[in-house]
């Protein structure tokens, strides 16, 4: 009794490389420098930054790389905390349209990409997941996203929910770590960034790590 020891929340993180239109991924940059950035500012207790990935922007080609990044996060964790604490996925891609930040309620099973990926890959109108069924199937984080959205505006964060993460790899990795998720027991959340022309690298980092001590507040 009481030897469990507190609870530990592990967040994980991925962004993206660069792609068409985008030579500069922010969140590659973002992914890159957190824990250092991370180091300086101090975690709360009981918060724990995780592995940092940076992923290929491509869809069913970089599948694999995918897997490996979550399974071997999972393993680890297996290992080191034995149901001590919660999980969380955090995916981060860029919008190279958009002025605020944006945090992505759900995912579609459908990839309709409007140009190929950095694999060359452009399917119009495939299921992501075949045996999850048609490509009108959603899948939702089980965070509270409007409640995250209110907390991050409070902060003084331009940040709003959406549910719509588009149907190209960004919503196409969501939807795939999302069934991940459900089938492991842990969580996964996707949030999109503007580039840094619209809001600045320095604000950016400030942001995510903002972002990973609400997360770490909800559990």
């Amino acid at each position: 009794m009481g030897s469990e020891g507190p609870s530990v929340v592990t967040i994980h993180v991925t962004g993206f490389k660069k792609f068409h239109g985008v030579a500069e991924n922010p969140t590659e940059i973002i992914v890159r420098n957190l824990k250092g950035f991370i180091q300086k500012k101090g975690l709360p207790e009981g918060l724990v930054l995780g592995s940092c990935n940076i992923l290929e922007t491509a869809g069913e080609g970089a599948v694999p790389q995918l897997y490996e990044v979550l399974q071997l996060a999972i393993a680890g964790e297996n290992k080191e905390t034995s149901n001590r604490g919660q999980t969380i996925w955090l995916h981060l891609g860029v919008n190279s349209g958009a002025i605020r930040f944006a945090v992505e309620n759900q995912a579609v099973n459908e990839a309709t990409f409007r140009c190929p990926d950095q694999m060359g890959w452009k399917p119009q109108g495939v299921p992501i997941i075949p045996s999850d069924g048609c490509i009108s199937r959603v899948r939702k984080t089980p965070l509270p996203v409007n409640e995250i959205v209110k907390t991050l505006s409070k902060m003084g964060y331009d940040v709003m929910p959406s549910d719509d993460a588009g149907r190209f790899v960004c919503n196409f990795v969501y939807y795939h770590s999302l069934r991940f998720a459900e089938q492991n027991r842990i969580k996964s959340l996707f949030v999109h960034v503007p580039l840094f022309l619209t809001i600045s690298e320095e604000t950016q980092m400030e942001f995510i790590a903002s972002l990973l001590k609400v997360l770490a507040s909800l559990q």
